[in-house]
């Protein structure tokens, strides 16, 4: 059977999950990417081809002028949509493109929930190259988040506390991205949490989730996650309902929203498997087979009613973060250990002797820590004794 995967940049879910996954599945897999060098230097036992996959027509005409697709599969935030469409076109399962679209379309998303009665949370959008003068005839609440409409990893999502500030803020914005549409809209006050769910379109699994501890504001860098087996129920239900409302069930995905006095609202929905080694954490911590259930979905199988998961661990994400630019002189390498009881994992994301500029984002982690255990408190000591005994040098 032929599997396509869609893909940009390599990541820790394709080479350590999907790919092998799909090995284990006995499925041929080809590769389309814009970046096909970089794929062949790390899985160059993979069929790389390349292609202009943010386009689905470059897609298709790729897909049906080589072998006959089984699957046409994606775990990347900005190729949901293309490999949907893809999908469609062959007649193979795939989670519906309009979905697809109203998660990764941040504007999308909030009009849809208003429309449909899900959820109203106050929004604006500004248009790529849009005066932002034109916000300050609008009646914002403030604080408000500025984040761009299609963006990912808390990439130029920042807090503004009045309209001197907004203004700013969509200004250096659209400097660094003039081609970026923007969403202005009401911040959302909470405990921030995570809702990872798995479905075939006809069961949906809820995996659990995780508390996620950000960094100080205005930025928003995810620092720090711990596993939530299972979250309250009237929230579950909650979320299930906004995604109900947004099409979305079919596949793996990835929410985060926020919890305030009961009330659950949606922050942004990533329809993919959680990613920055989180999947890979939750598929060791369930002892599940999660990425073979992922493709499985799309190669139309149903998943089983029961996914045989484990109910007893515990685990937690760190992600230790650049606070300077500079050239990384030092820093710890890969390590796998037990300490106590405790399963660490942790992986270097910088090459020492690189340059790096200060993002305030997801792309300021320097490596990612991931331990599990069955109990937190030995998890939380242990994961802070590692660390401590860590050093991260760098050159300005």
């Amino acid at each position: 059977m032929r599997l396509y995967l869609l893909a940009l940049n390599p990541t820790d879910s394709v080479t350590e999950g999907f790919l092998p996954a799909a090995a284990r599945l006995g499925l041929n897999v080809t590769v389309l990417t814009d970046q096909p060098q970089a794929h062949r230097r790390t899985c160059p036992d993979i069929e790389i081809l390349e292609c202009d996959v943010r386009d689905f027509r470059a897609v298709i005409t790729r897909i049906s002028t080589h072998h006959t697709p089984d699957a046409v599969f994606t775990n990347s935030d900005h190729l949901q949509t293309q490999a949907a469409l893809a999908a469609d076109y062959f007649g193979l399962p795939a989670k519906p493109w309009q979905a697809a679209l109203r998660a990764k379309d941040k504007a999308h998303m909030r009009r849809h929930l208003a429309a449909t009665g899900a959820d109203t949370v106050w929004s604006t959008e500004l248009a790529a190259g849009q005066d932002p003068a034109v916000l300050t005839g609008l009646d914002v609440p403030f604080p408000c988040v500025v984040k761009p409409r299609e963006g990912v990893a808390s990439e130029d999502v920042v807090l503004a506390d009045g309209p001197e500030d907004l203004l700013l803020r969509c200004k250096e914005i659209q400097e660094r991205r003039p081609e970026a549409a923007l969403v202005v809209e009401e911040y959302l006050a909470g405990e921030l949490y995570t809702l990872e769910t798995l479905g075939d379109g006809r069961v949906r699994h809820v995996l659990g989730g995780f508390h996620t501890e950000l960094s100080p504001p205005p930025y928003f860098i995810e620092e720090r996650l711990t596993f939530v087996p299972a979250h309250p129920e009237p929230v579950v239900e909650q979320i299930l309902a906004q995604l109900d409302a947004l099409g979305v069930g079919f596949g793996a995905c990835h929410t985060e929203f926020v919890v305030h006095a009961g009330r659950a609202r949606i922050i942004e929905v990533n329809y993919r498997a959680i990613g920055d080694q989180c999947d890979l954490l939750l598929a060791q911590l369930m002892d599940i087979p999660l990425f073979e259930h992922i493709l499985r979905t799309h190669l139309g199988e149903p998943l089983p009613a029961d996914l045989g998961a484990r109910n007893d661990g515990t685990a937690r994400l760190e992600c230790p973060c650049a606070d300077r630019a500079g050239t990384l002189t030092s820093a710890p390498a890969a390590a796998d250990l037990v300490v106590d009881g405790v399963n660490l994992t942790y992986r270097p994301l910088r090459e020492v002797g690189e340059w790096h500029d200060l993002y305030h984002t997801n792309r300021d982690y320097l490596g990612v820590l991931r331990a599990t255990g069955t109990d937190q408190e030995t998890i939380d000591r242990v994961v802070a004794d590692f660390l401590a005994a860590q050093r991260w040098e760098f050159t300005p």
